[in-house]
């Protein structure tokens, strides 16, 4: 059973404030709606917004808070405390950069968390009921299922369960996920954390165990660790972040390892209870028996789409346990009806949310023809060092039979990274075999996020590495790390053929 939540703050209520709808719009809902969207994540929001900006008649249904996880519980909030426990990390090592501090490092945990909730609700506004409203939007608060092929039911609890018919030309569903649990024997049975929770702290725990070492789980990890928290962070699979290049993600192991968390992995045979108030975690790691108490307990296991509810079947609408079915256009097996964000997507990302919605304004009002699986969509673990990636890994490229050439660089090859002491980590790019064209990237160091935006780029419009190379990077910085792969791929292209003509020339000519 999830944890429960702790005492709601003033911060709290400016944020219900701004982004919890209440009540219909002002004016009565019109005969059809050109657009309606079901939910008001980072996708329902963008596809609101855009739509209701083109001069379309917009209804947007939100039954809980505007703004989805990006806002509420996971990347505005998660970003707030790593940033506390860089600031932390960063003071602790001050000595390595011959900086004095005198008295050890204390976090004041509940000061971190007060921060947090005022920095998420001084980004709500963008977010907030009135804005859309502003923008013309009908924001309905309630839940919204399908009555009909073309039309959708709003029940808003807080009235009485008054309910409002919604026709429409044109739907989008963007109910997003949910942390998904996975069947461990006794989870259901003590008071664990996810990611929906997880940020309703205000003690730190002194003892966390985190289940799921992917990007929620290493990134927690991490910073409950500066914090102070003993954490231990398990894992099935063999390391970390199993989906990512196998030598960036050891970098990650190794960082995480050196803040102090402890790593279970291969972990099999889990279960779990209560303890004397606390919870007992048991696997078997590596052929290891292992039993440990822990005050907390944060399940990190991915998410799972949100289906319940919406009567989908009532619309022809396609759906299982993954989601919501849509073709390479979004649209669902109901042509009138688009998906984007988590519903629909494996690339669980806010930046991924926003580009599928307005691929669906596009397609559904203009009759555009944008395909959803033509986009190159970064992702990024915002660990210290982080790992960015685009495009394919060296494994992405042998499943599916593209012959690559990799070139690599090291950090601790580029000045800028030497002088900051953050030497770990490399730029890694793959080319298509014998070509002059980015498939992948992966990039483990320092705002590694920041940097993988140049070669997303390169990648979206047929920029190659000897362009790259062509381009004047500042000195120093670690982008400059780009720029010299780009020399490693035109140093192959002196071959030795063409090492003997140009000798030749010189001599004929110099």
């Amino acid at each position: 059973m999830p944890a429960s939540a702790h005492a709601v703050d003033d911060h709290d209520r400016r944020l219900e404030e701004l982004v919890r709808p209440t009540g219909p719009p002002s004016a009565s809902p019109p005969d059809r709606y050109q657009l309606v969207v079901i939910g008001g994540g980072t996708a329902g929001l963008v596809a609101a917004a855009g739509a209701a900006g083109l001069g379309a008649r917009v209804a947007l249904i939100e039954r809980h808070l505007m703004g989805g996880d990006c806002l509420n519980t996971g990347c505005v909030p998660s970003k707030a405390l790593l940033s506390a426990a860089r600031a932390a990390a960063s003071v602790s090592r001050a000595a390595s950069y011959g900086v004095r501090i005198g008295e050890a490092v204390h976090v004041d945990f509940s000061a971190v968390m007060e921060r947090m909730r005022r920095l998420r609700a001084s980004i709500a506004p963008h977010d907030s009921v009135a804005r859309f409203r502003e923008l013309g939007v009908d924001v309905f608060a309630g839940t919204g299922r399908f009555a009909g092929r073309d039309r959708i039911v709003v029940t808003d609890p807080e009235s009485g369960g008054k309910e409002y018919v919604l026709s429409f030309a044109r739907a989008v569903i963007c109910t997003g996920g949910r942390p998904a649990v996975p069947p461990i024997p006794g989870l259901k049975d003590v008071a664990f954390l996810t990611s929906d929770t997880v940020f309703s702290l205000t003690d730190l725990p002194p003892r966390l165990g985190i289940i799921g070492a992917g990007p929620i789980g290493c990134e927690l990890a991490q910073c409950f660790a500066r914090f102070g928290s003993q954490v231990i962070l398990v894992e099935s699979s063999h390391g970390v972040l199993p989906r990512e290049d196998p030598d960036a993600a050891d970098v990650v192991r190794k960082a995480l390892i050196g803040d102090g968390v402890r790593l279970l992995c291969c972990g099999q045979n889990m279960a779990v209870r209560s303890d004397s108030g606390k919870i007992r975690l048991t696997l078997e790691s590596h052929g290891t028996s292992c039993d440990e108490q822990v005050d907390a307990l944060l399940v990190a296991t991915g998410r799972a789409p949100v289906t319940e509810g919406l009567d989908l079947e009532t619309a022809g609408i396609a759906y299982d346990e993954t989601g919501v079915t849509v073709d390479e256009r979004l649209r669902t097996t109901n042509p009138s009806v688009y998906a984007a964000g988590d519903i629909c997507s494996s690339q669980r990302f806010t930046h991924a949310a926003d580009f599928q919605a307005r691929i669906v304004l596009r397609n559904a009002l203009f009759r555009g023809r944008m395909r959803a699986d033509a986009l190159r969509i970064p992702r990024v673990v915002y660990t210290e060092p982080e790992l960015a990636q685009v495009g394919h890994t060296h494994q992405d490229a042998a499943d599916a039979g593209i012959s690559i050439d990799t070139y690599t660089l090291e950090f601790a090859d580029v000045d800028r990274s030497v002088l900051d002491g953050q030497d770990e980590g490399f730029v890694r790019i793959h080319t298509a075999r014998g070509r002059d064209r980015i498939v992948g990237a992966t990039i483990v160091g320092t705002a590694a996020g920041d940097l993988l935006s140049e070669i997303t780029l390169a990648m979206n419009h047929g920029i190659g590495l000897r362009r790259i190379a062509d381009t004047i990077h500042p000195y120093p910085t670690r982008a400059e790390a780009i720029r010299r792969i780009g020399d490693l791929y035109n140093r192959t292209r002196l071959t030795p053929r063409v090492r003997s003509l140009m000798k030749r020339w010189l001599a004929w000519t110099v």
